[in-house]
């Protein structure tokens, strides 16, 4: 009997020890974790490419953290062991923690968008605030053309005129931004807006871009971002290219107008060199078009396209980035047409053409290299070094016979231009209870050296005599600090940037306009400016978010202006607000809205900042102001179809102008686009859109209006594993439309005097194109 109790007693012990010994092992980690940090890295299982804005969420007290560029988060002293981790077009991940020690590497792997999935998180920025919008976007009908890229931006409106291969002419919030003057665009850190340009300041030429190879892109409207400089008042565009391809693809498309493209991407390395970080890849593009139904003159629009890109690890903590790409592209162009020119003798119909020697010659090469190191204590340091050659040979007549009356009001612009320069931006996140202060500050600069900017008065592409010509050298020194303080749902971001800029021009004409206006002037000027930023945004609950964004910014102007007006004005300065919100209503439902306002020191129109025209410089406009409303909104239907719009309004005057004579020209004031796009398992997918720009003043007393249209394009494609059929369709109902008006006072062969009236660039009609991909 004895020896039974003492075996009970032991064995009550033994139980009660090993709950004693399960209750201290789980008070053990409960301490450990809530002392500890959990690191990890997030990347993709198929390309091993690190994972930006996952958001990673403590199952124990709800709280969201981020991954930064390089995939890479720190939960501080988080009070659970699981974790849930999300990230659009990826599949949820359950992260069970045993140990706060070590880095976790999570792979995701990629699934089909869903709007349930989207989440209004803390962001790690101001500018992540659209970040949403761009995923949802970018996924539901990729890119087709680099003109698609910047159509992606709610909002953004584009024209082109005076053939393909020119940059678009690009409207946003009130602007008629011209080819770039108010809009910042880059590609992977690199600047594509060219100062000082041939044919308008600020011009950015997309056309090198392969729109395949876009992994992301990054957008916001206003000056209220410090890392972003010259030209972003309207806004901004960055695009990045993809590290990796997530599959090799040949992709062949055909259709009306004698169009054709060919598209090679290949990777280099094999899995298991990628395994260990390394990867390489090249892509092709050529591409033939004549435009459209021109009976005269067919645009025989040529393209060439080349990139590659190598990444690689140096040691644990670099990350080596070399990348380059080229372009080649010539066409011929119809030009601007006077409203009336198709009804007289002058052209046969509205395809027609006027002066048959319109044309252009365009290239552009870049090399961008890049280093990312990780500094430890969540610094990341990265430092960029990009350069550019860029040439410009353009053919164009506007006004026909009203400057020139015998030889014609032909000319030429040319440039030759070497483009370089860096950055080095250093970042680190610190965190304090539950607090994050993430510090951002950058140092950079960019150099233009054009050898030699030039206009010439030609006459049946043949030069008569120099109008312009001269070399420019224009540097732009600049650095910023930027603040980012997450405290619970709160949000506060914080900049300052400064920028100098040293303009140079030689003037080399002798015995034209451009010698008087030059002789006599100090060749150099210096400006400098500061751009102050305050953010703040609070999110109530993962359903709704509310932002205020408040900033200066700057567009720079060309430098003959500069030189010629010895300094006046040359960084007129922009002052903006946003009130907006994201907001889920119900889990299938996203929309984003903003009540914006704009003040701007000296607006500078089209044409009149720059000295591309036989007329000369002209005068800015003057103060002017802005405001409207943006809105958006995107809905699951269910899990096959998806649908989207977008609302813009915008009221844009001149301050300094009698009422009635306050319009800005061109400036859209209301515009909308939309889309219904399906997605079924089987493989079927594609949908409709549309884009509306209303009518809008052609002038300054809208005595001459820059008609509106309404287009809708139609797509169908048939996808699997191994390759895809599909179908495009632009103009659907083969409305007529013009696609670029402008003013311009013209006088056409035997008419007695010059008429003002808008000149046009007829829209595409109906045009069909097919299109073929296979993927290995």
């Amino acid at each position: 009997m004895h020896l039974i109790i003492m075996k009970i007693v032991t064995l009550l012990l033994k139980k009660s020890m090993r709950r004693i010994l399960f209750l201290v092992f789980i008070l053990y980690h409960t301490i450990a974790f809530s002392q500890q940090s959990i690191k990890g890295k997030i990347i993709d299982a198929v390309t091993k490419e690190p994972l930006e804005m996952a958001a990673i969420k403590d199952s124990a007290t709800g709280v969201i953290i981020v991954s930064d560029k390089a995939g890479c988060f720190t939960f501080n002293k988080p009070k659970g062991n699981i974790f849930y981790i999300t990230l659009t077009e990826y599949s949820g991940y359950i992260l069970h923690i045993s140990s706060p020690k070590g880095k976790y590497i999570i792979p995701l792997q990629r699934s089909v968008v869903n709007l349930n999935d989207i989440t209004i998180t803390h962001q790690k920025n101001i500018i992540s605030t659209n970040r949403a919008l761009s995923l949802l976007d970018l996924n539901a009908h990729p890119a087709k053309s680099a003109q698609d890229l910047l159509r992606l931006v709610p909002g953004l409106f584009i024209s082109q005129h005076q053939g393909g291969g020119k940059a678009e002419q690009i409207f946003l919030r009130g602007f008629d931004c011209d080819h770039g003057t108010d809009i910042n665009i880059s590609v992977d850190g690199m600047p594509v807006n060219l100062v000082a340009h041939a044919h308008g300041q600020g011009y950015a030429d997309l056309h090198f871009l392969i729109p395949e190879l876009i992994s992301n892109y990054e957008w916001g409207k206003g000056p209220f971002y410090s890392g972003k400089g010259d030209f972003t008042t309207g806004g901004f565009v960055a695009y990045s290219t993809k590290d990796v391809l997530d599959k090799n693809f040949i992709k062949t498309e055909g259709g009306l107008f004698n169009t054709g493209r060919l598209v090679v991407a290949v990777n280099l390395l094999n899995n298991h060199v990628k395994e260990k970080g390394q990867s390489l890849y090249i892509a092709g593009e050529v591409l033939y078009s004549d435009g459209g139904p021109f009976t005269q003159l067919p645009e025989h629009f040529k393209r060439y396209n080349f990139t590659g890109k190598f990444i690689t690890p140096l040691g644990n903590n670099n990350r080596l980035t070399v990348q380059f790409s080229t372009l080649w592209s010539k066409w011929r162009s119809s030009g601007e047409i006077p409203e009336r020119a198709p009804d007289e003798v002058y052209m046969d119909g509205r395809w027609g053409t006027i002066d048959s020697f319109q044309s252009g010659l365009t290239a552009r090469t870049n090399a961008i290299i890049k280093l990312n190191t990780n500094l430890g204590n969540n610094t990341k340091w990265e430092n960029e070094a990009f350069y550019s050659n860029y040439n410009l040979n353009l053919i164009t007549n506007f006004t026909f016979y009203k400057s020139f009356p015998t030889e014609g009001d032909e000319f030429r612009q040319v440039e030759n231009r070497n483009l370089f320069g860096y950055h080095s931006t250093i970042s680190r996140t610190l965190y304090k209870g539950n607090t994050s202060f993430n510090t951002e500050g950058s140092v950079g600069f960019r150099t233009d050296l054009i050898n030699p900017l030039e206009l010439d008065h030609t006459e049946r592409g043949i030069n008569l005599e120099k109008i312009q010509y001269g070399n420019v050298k224009e540097t732009n020194l600049y650095g910023y600090i930027d603040e980012n303080i997450r405290h619970g749902n709160w949000l506060f971001n914080i900049g300052l940037r400064y920028d100098y800029f040293n303009f140079y021009y030689q003037n080399l004409a002798t015995d034209s306009f451009a010698t008087k206006i030059f002789s006599g002037l100090n060749p150099t000027v210096k400006a400098g400016t500061i751009s102050p930023k305050i953010n703040v945004v609070y999110t109530f609950n993962p359903a709704f978010q509310l932002y205020l964004k408040t900033g200066k910014g700057f567009h720079s102007n060309d430098v003959r202006v500069v030189i010629a007006q010895q300094g006046r004005q040359i960084l007129p300065a922009a002052y903006a607000t946003d009130l907006g919100f994201n907001w889920k209503p119900f889990p299938k439902l996203y929309i984003n809205t903003a009540l914006w306002y704009m003040f701007l020191q000296s607006e500078f129109t089209y044409g009149s900042d720059l000295i591309d025209q036989p007329g000369g410089p002209m005068q800015p406009t003057g103060k002017t102001v802005r405001y409207g409303i943006d809105f958006s909104g995107r809905y699951q239907v269910n899990n096959w179809l998806y649908a989207g719009i977008n609302i813009n309004y915008a009221h844009p005057r001149c301050i300094d102008a009698p009422k009635g004579e306050d319009y800005l020209p061109l400036a859209p004031t209301f515009t909308s686009t939309g889309e219904l796009n399906f997605k079924f398992s089987k493989g079927w997918n594609g949908g409709i859109s549309y884009r509306y720009l209303h009518d809008r003043a052609g002038n300054e007393d809208y005595t001459l209006t820059a008609k509106g249209y309404f287009v809708t394009d139609l797509s169908v494609n048939y996808t699997k594993k191994k390759y895809e059929i599909g179908l495009t369709i632009e103009n659907l109902f083969d409305v007529k439309w013009d696609e670029s008006e402008l003013e311009y006072t013209s006088q056409l062969k035997n008419e007695p005097a010059p008429v003002d009236q808008m000149s046009y660039i007829p829209g595409v009609p109906f045009f069909l194109k097919g299109r073929f991909a296979v993927f290995f």
